[in-house]
């Protein structure tokens, strides 16, 4: 049964490649959008980590470390690296950006930023980590591939104001092809689509020590079911987050934050799957965890923990 698992999901994973998938977007606003480089007004450091479906073997794991800080008053400059393996190592995506922002500001606490991002997407496939794979029994054409490059580019526009936030973005706008058509007329591919991403977040003050935060997410891709994330977190004394999200019909989970000190803050997500899969003896759920490591710079003297 795992096995077979396993083969359908390394064979979707070729078919329709997609962006990884963030339950902490939030906090990973980079990773989806590339006008939110230098929003923070300081030097940004992250790191992200998933484990999809613990207890599935060969199911999906990303990492992610983002860099990101303001250059000057309207310049922001970053950088942005994403690995994605599916399969004990059958499909391994790298994704690595060099991302720019500028700033427009419309009034003295509003902004409106535009973001480029450009870089490239190594793939590697080894169909040999398949269990009981044949290759007398593949379709002919199909052979590994070993760190194809494939360049892309993305964009966006984030409007940010002290409460309230809202973004649009394409992170990567090339469609790519990694299989050629066979000799024998037929193909096998295995492609990148244009993601569509739309954001938005507000804060309520509902007592001097405590603020309410909700949130949404929609990922719209050619082929694919739309994805909506609602998400509402309460930020404690400006040292603890709590929050649940909701990924329609997908899953449900839990967040929890701690700004650990003015400059470092960790974070922690769990998802239950609501399908089929979730019912399923061995997957205990995915996992997150995020570290974020801030520092001052000459545009901004003060740093106090922030929602995003």
């Amino acid at each position: 049964m795992i096995t077979t698992v396993l083969l359908a999901a390394s064979i979707w994973g070729l078919m329709a490649q997609q962006d990884a998938q963030y339950t902490q977007y939030m906090y990973n606003t980079i990773a989806v959008n590339p006008a939110y480089a230098g929003s923070r007004g300081v030097l940004s450091i992250s790191a992200l980590h998933r484990s999809q479906w613990v207890g599935l073997d060969g199911a999906p794991t990303t990492q992610t470390l983002n860099i990101h800080s303001l250059v000057s008053e309207r310049v922001g400059l970053g950088l942005s690296v994403v690995n994605d393996e599916i399969g004990n190592g059958t499909n391994q995506d790298t994704y690595f950006d060099a991302i720019f922002s500028y700033t427009i500001p419309v009034s003295p606490t509003d902004k409106l930023s535009f973001g480029v991002k450009a870089g490239g997407h190594l793939l590697n496939i080894d169909f040999n980590q398949l269990r009981n794979f044949d290759p007398s029994a593949t379709q002919a054409g199909t052979t590994n591939i070993d760190k194809k490059f494939s360049p892309n580019f993305g964009a966006g526009v984030y409007y940010h104001t002290e409460k309230f936030y809202a973004g649009l973005s394409v992170p990567n706008f090339l469609k790519t092809e990694h299989f050629d058509v066979s000799d024998s007329g037929s193909s096998f591919i295995a492609e990148e689509r244009m993601n569509w991403y739309l954001i938005s977040g507000y804060i309520f003050d509902l007592n001097p020590y405590l603020k309410l935060k909700p949130a949404i997410l929609f990922k719209a891709v050619a082929g694919a079911p739309l994805q909506a994330d609602l998400s509402a977190t309460f930020l404690l004394n400006k040292k603890l987050s709590l929050g649940a999200a909701y990924r329609w019909d997908a899953a449900i989970s839990a967040l929890v934050g701690f700004q650990l000190n003015e400059k470092l803050m960790l974070g922690l997500a769990y998802d239950r799957e609501i399908t089929e899969l979730g019912n399923m003896a061995f997957n205990d759920g995915s996992f997150e965890i995020f570290l974020r490591y801030e520092l001052l710079t000459s545009y901004k003297k003060v740093l106090t923990p922030r929602f995003f």
